[in-house]
């Protein structure tokens, strides 16, 4: 297999342009630098190709690093043929490469493996030969095998001990099993039955039945969850005759041989104990590998859209993690993210001092100058934002308030981390910090949570762990590098998911800060110990130095561009005191395509690509991606859950995207659900080609289920719903 050609061919791209990119993944280049700064070489493709096409290269390496060891374990058998080499080089995928094995490898003990024990292997290739005619009879030869001691004491064991011979090998065989796969995966049927008796969220699972190439992967994930917990009966089941005709076909020669009844005795045997039971096993992994990868690349959509939100910048936040008996911590945390007070309230039951609570807030917003709280949306959300609508009422200062998914912030609360950074604050009050600043800036405090706590997946637990965190790293660092952090503000655990820095390099750059000041260049990055030519070279063009020595060095334009930029400048008189001061705007950029971009380019001895990158920084030094972003959405009163009306129309926030719809947060602390269907006017296939996490979209209410807390949304025109 040719992995650059096949690469070529799946994504698309030119053959040469996939091997310089596998090229620079082989030299150690992190994805981000490859994106950023290395356009002209891949030809400008993002980090979501690069992730795929690298994620694919993998795939197939191991691939031919199995075929390999395949190839070497038979040829040290000393079975390799050119049929079998030819078979093991075709082949596309390990289970394939495994299958060719199977007649190989090692057995355990098996009823076949005992009867060529006893000698009966050339009974079963007279069998299997299928002659015309015997002569002697095929029992009468039999008879030549009997053998007590070896454990065969009539015609009828060895006849036996021949067919186990013949089940087995014919289950060996990797052509019939490939065609049994794919028979069974196009003509069968996953089917579920009942396995408790008890209610239970999988009650619509307790009896179904549907082909198995039209099972959706949501469906394949739950059924699993469900067995797994011991409410789920799973059957892969296939009309049996279906596979026995191609079998019989392949197999029985059709000239009414004396020995065709033991071979098709041997054939039956075959699939319904061995073939079937592991064709079952090997499809239902491969339909729960294929969903897991559909669900991790959801998660991992969500999770970047999540990160990447607009932060709140600017303002000062309360933050408020919601509670009964231990009371309602709070937290206020000043336009850079300090933390400048805190306090307990006990607003709710069971001791509802409301009015002392009120105090202590109205005397922290006061003091403080509030302007926006944020409440967690867990135990004693609801409570909570009833009592802050109620007090904003009462207040002269403009301050409004939003729910926020406090997913994840008890585990992070609980963390190392958490702890190294508040050592004086109980776990709550840690809760309370992390509410205020994931809305000031989601990037920098939900990267401190696992992912997989963030809440935005969908049986993520279910999933393979090492591939799903993978995953969703990748997106971490994606959008971490996309934004670009302050060397001398960032947390080590932000600094840790920059290109070319690990955790102990993040530490590093921190202890440096501290014992040395603040950073006044990216060059010094190269003084921290262990950050070397390579990681300086991966991490410098994402680090911002604001303030410092170059201007260039709060910038997205790598150090090894900088000679290109300044040369820039001065070629349409420019100084980099026009950078600073952020006076140059559009104008640059006007002026090079008056001159021709090519000629441009070729004076300064760069790409295109790095070009428009160069411009997009000198006309925004500094600037945050992010801020493009619709903001959230604040408010300074309440919607109950039994205030919504069918036909109702509202404005909210897309939380969740998963394979049958979108959960959007209309302010009434329960998300309403907007089917797939009900998504827009048009079909669609997923959800995530209509809206993202983030997203502030308007919809309307189908109806309200009060006691279940359902509710349904629709975002189709009136007429169409």
């Amino acid at each position: 297999m040719n992995i650059i050609e096949k690469l070529a061919e799946e994504f698309k791209l030119k053959p040469e342009q996939v091997e310089k990119t596998v090229e620079l993944i082989d030299e150690g280049n992190t994805i981000p630098f490859i994106a950023r700064y290395r356009k002209e070489v891949t030809g400008s493709l993002d980090d979501n190709i690069l992730r795929d096409l690298n994620d694919r290269l993998n795939f197939l390496r191991n691939i031919e690093k199995r075929k390999q060891e395949v190839s070497d374990l038979i040829t040290a058998q000393e079975k390799m043929t050119p049929e079998i080499q030819a078979a093991i080089d075709a082949a596309q995928t390990i289970t394939e490469v495994n299958d060719i094995y199977r007649p190989f490898r090692p057995h355990r003990k098996t009823r076949a493996s005992v009867a060529r024990e006893k000698g009966l292997e050339p009974l079963a290739d007279l069998l299997y030969a299928q002659e015309a005619s015997y002569d002697p009879a095929i029992e009468v030869q039999a008879e030549a095998y009997i053998d007590e001691e070896k454990g065969v004491a009539s015609v009828e064991d060895a006849l036996q001990g021949a067919k186990d011979i013949i089940a087995e090998n014919v289950s060996d065989n990797a052509e019939f099993r490939k065609e049994i796969r794919r028979l069974t995966f196009e003509f069968g049927l996953l089917s579920t039955k009942q396995a408790k008796e008890e209610d239970s969220v999988y009650a619509q699972y307790y009896e179904y039945s549907e082909p198995l190439k039209k099972v959706l992967p949501h469906r394949v994930l739950a059924i699993n969850r469900g067995e797994k917990e011991g409410f789920l009966k799973v059957d892969v089941t296939v009309a049996s005759e279906i596979v026995l005709n191609y079998l019989f076909a392949e197999v029985l020669l059709g000239n009414n041989s004396p020995a065709e009844k033991y071979v098709s005795a041997a054939i039956l045997d075959s699939y319904d104990r061995l073939i079937a039971p592991s064709i079952e096993r090997e499809i239902r992994s491969d339909i729960f590998d294929q969903a897991s990868e559909g669900a991790i690349k959801v998660f991992a959509d969500n999770l970047g859209h999540l990160l990447m939100q607009s932060p709140i910048k600017g303002k000062t936040v309360l933050g408020f993690d919601p509670g009964y008996a231990h009371g309602c911590k709070l937290a206020v945390v000043d336009k850079t993210g300090k933390v400048v007070d805190t306090a307990v309230i006990y607003p709710v039951k069971p001791r509802e001092e409301i009015e002392k609570s009120k105090s202590i807030v109205k005397r922290l917003i006061s003091r403080h100058k509030v302007d926006v709280i944020a409440i967690g949306n867990g135990t004693a959300s609801k409570e909570s934002e009833i009592f802050i609508a109620g007090l904003l009422k009462e207040i002269p200062e403009d301050v409004k308030y939003i729910v926020v998914s406090e997913a994840g912030a008890s585990i992070y609360s609980a963390s190392k981390l958490a702890a190294e950074e508040f050592p004086e604050f109980d776990v709550m009050q840690r809760s309370a910090v992390s509410i205020a600043r994931r809305l000031q800036d989601p990037l920098a405090e939900l990267i401190k949570i696992d992912p997989k706590g963030i809440g935005v997946g969908q049986y993520q637990h279910d999933m393979k762990q090492a591939r799903l965190d993978e995953a969703l790293g990748g997106v971490v660092e994606d959008c971490v590098n996309a934004v670009g952090v302050d060397i001398n503000t960032a947390s080590y655990s932000l600094l840790s998911y920059i290109s070319g820095i690990n955790t102990a390099s993040a530490k590093n750059i921190v202890k440096y800060r501290e014992e040395n000041g603040e950073f006044s260049s990216r060059a010094q990055l190269l003084k921290v110990p262990r950050i070397g030519a390579k990681a300086y070279e991966q991490a410098a063009g994402f680090l911002r130095v604001p303030g410092g020595k170059e201007i260039l060095d709060n910038t997205g334009v790598h150090p090894e561009s900088y000679a290109a930029a300044e040369q820039l400048l001065k070629m349409f008189d420019y100084s980099k005191a026009d950078v600073e001061q952020g006076t140059i705007g559009k104008s640059l950029g006007d002026k090079v395509r008056k001159a021709g971009i090519p000629a441009v380019c070729e004076k300064l001895g760069i790409g295109e690509p790095t070009l428009f990158d160069i411009l997009n920084e000198l006309e925004k030094p500094g600037r945050d991606v992010r801020d493009t972003l619709p903001p959230p959405v604040l408010r300074d009163d309440i919607l109950s859950l039994e205030d919504l009306k069918p036909d109702m129309e509202l404005t909210g926030t897309v939380r969740n995207v998963i394979d049958f719809g979108a959960f959007v947060d209309i302010g009434v602390h329960q998300d309403g659900l907007v089917h797939i269907s009900q998504l827009c006017d048009r079909f669609v296939k997923h959800p995530s080609e209509v809206v993202k996490v983030g997203d502030v979209v308007k919809v309307r209410v189908l109806s309200v289920d009060v006691p279940k807390k359902r509710i349904s949304l629709t975002m189709k025109s009136k007429s169409k719903a």
